[in-house]
């Protein structure tokens, strides 16, 4: 009878009628140096699972990296199109709190590799590193190429294997099982390591078909929502044809925190065809999404002169503007002009544009109603996933025995800046940790 992986690992009795190559070939007597190689198999190649591949050959193990597409690492890539932001410079506290309610947990994997170290890291690929002015840290030529391909290279050499259009398939008989070109395949690796990712991008790997395959099996999983998405908001048809792609550069949002109370961030962001998005709205849309979920949709205020009192903006609206419309009015003003001023023709009544004390006060506090966060496919991140409670201190599942888990497919989330990836790192090394933990254990036993 077939053993499920979870489980092959408890079996100290020889099976005769075992390859001695195969995971199931051990025995209690048989000195460790005489041992064949434990095998590892990491499902997913982006940078949780690479990394855990790297912390895994490190530690003499033979690894096996599976992946749907046709190369790794697709979304690592593309975010790189940008500038490839690495990590972030800020102070070790303060870069914690960004994981929110997950902080303690998302601590004890960065404990074990920090920005600093993330920034080592790097430097021993043979790729330069600088701070920029916001502290986020990125690679000297801010691409990520020429850093995949040193670290691959550096897989290669240390023996990782990869093998790719392998999708996972979940269990048949207890072994893991692919698709893969030349049909099924089915595996019996010592230990696995899950590095599927969330359910943002799917064209580039990352579509949570793994969430039923798991629940079957009784993993704790939260719902997979987007993370540091854009929002709907219901444009009108002339406002949305007119403004679409338009950039506020010079602009503040008043929100409601997680605790209740009105917070303000100043930043920049885009109007879309039907909302908003970019990164100011990023980095607030973990709170803004919980609200929409619990409410149904959520108001934040937008300060459309953020460098100007709210007296100093009633004082240049009620100031006498002669034969001049209200819209020129502003512009002289206030410099308020094109999509502000769409703005607060889309938000205001007719009647409160041309008052000019409701004016002057939305233009400081413009209320906006959003809707819906936009669909997780096009989020750059998202949230939820495998629980922490689920995992135990390895990474490993409790009720699976022998897998193990790491990056975006667990139940933590953080803002643009350098976090998501440094978590992803992190994760990937510490899970990787905890397998050969696991199978040092399980030797010894």
């Amino acid at each position: 009878m077939s053993r499920p992986l979870y489980i092959c690992q408890t079996q100290r009795n020889l099976d005769y009628n075992a390859d001695p190559s195969s995971a199931s070939f051990r025995h209690a007597s048989m000195p460790a140096s005489l041992q064949p190689r434990p095998r590892v198999a990491v499902i997913g190649g982006g940078p949780a699972g690479l990394m855990a591949a790297e912390t895994l050959a490190a530690g003499g193990v033979q690894v096996d990296v599976y992946d749907a597409m046709p190369s790794v690492a697709r979304k690592f890539l593309l975010a790189g199109k940008g500038g490839m932001n690495i990590t972030h410079s800020e102070p070790a506290g303060d870069f914690i709190q960004r994981y929110g309610a997950r902080s303690p947990e998302v601590a004890a994997w960065i404990e074990g590799f920090d920005p600093a170290r993330v920034r080592e890291w790097i430097h021993g690929l043979g790729i330069d590193t600088f701070v920029g002015s916001s502290g986020r840290v990125f690679p000297a030529d801010m691409k990520a190429a020429p850093l995949l391909r040193a670290w691959l290279h550096r897989l290669r050499e240390s023996g990782v294997r990869f093998h790719m259009r392998h999708r996972w398939q979940g269990w048949q008989d207890g072994a893991l099982r692919f698709a893969t070109p030349d049909g099924e395949s089915d595996l019996r690796p010592d230990a696995a390591i899950l590095a599927l990712g969330g359910a943002s991008w799917a064209r580039l790997g990352s579509d949570g078909a793994w969430v039923p395959l798991l629940t079957a099996r009784a993993v704790d999983v939260a719902p997979l929502m987007p993370s540091n998405c854009g929002f709907d908001t219901g444009w009108s048809a002339h406002f949305s044809g007119k403004y679409a792609g338009a950039p506020l550069t010079t602009v503040a949002i008043e929100y409601e925190d997680r605790a209740g109370a009105r917070a303000r961030r100043q930043g920049q962001f885009v109007v879309t065809a039907t909302g908003i998005e970019g990164s100011l709205v990023y980095a607030l849309s973990a709170p803004l999404r919980d609200q929409v979920a619990a409410r149904g949709s959520t108001t934040i205020w937008l300060d459309l002169a953020p460098d100007h009192s709210l007296e100093r903006v009633r004082d240049e609206v009620t100031r006498p503007r002669g034969s001049r419309s209200m819209s020129s009015h502003l512009q002289s003003r206030l410099g308020i002009k094109g999509v502000k001023a769409g703005l607060l023709r889309e938000c205001l009544s007719q009647e409160a544009f041309t008052d000019p004390e409701r004016l002057a006060a939305a233009i400081k506090a413009l209320p906006l109603v959003l809707k819906r966060p936009r669909p997780i496919d096009e989020a750059i991140s998202s949230a939820g996933g495998v629980r922490f409670e689920a995992i135990d201190a390895n990474g490993m599942l409790r009720a699976l025995p022998g897998v193990f888990v790491a990056g975006e497919m667990v139940d933590w989330e953080a803002p643009t800046g350098g976090y998501l990836l440094t978590a992803c790192f992190a994760s990937g090394r510490a899970a990787g940790s905890g397998v050969l933990r696991w199978l040092g254990n399980v030797r010894d036993q």
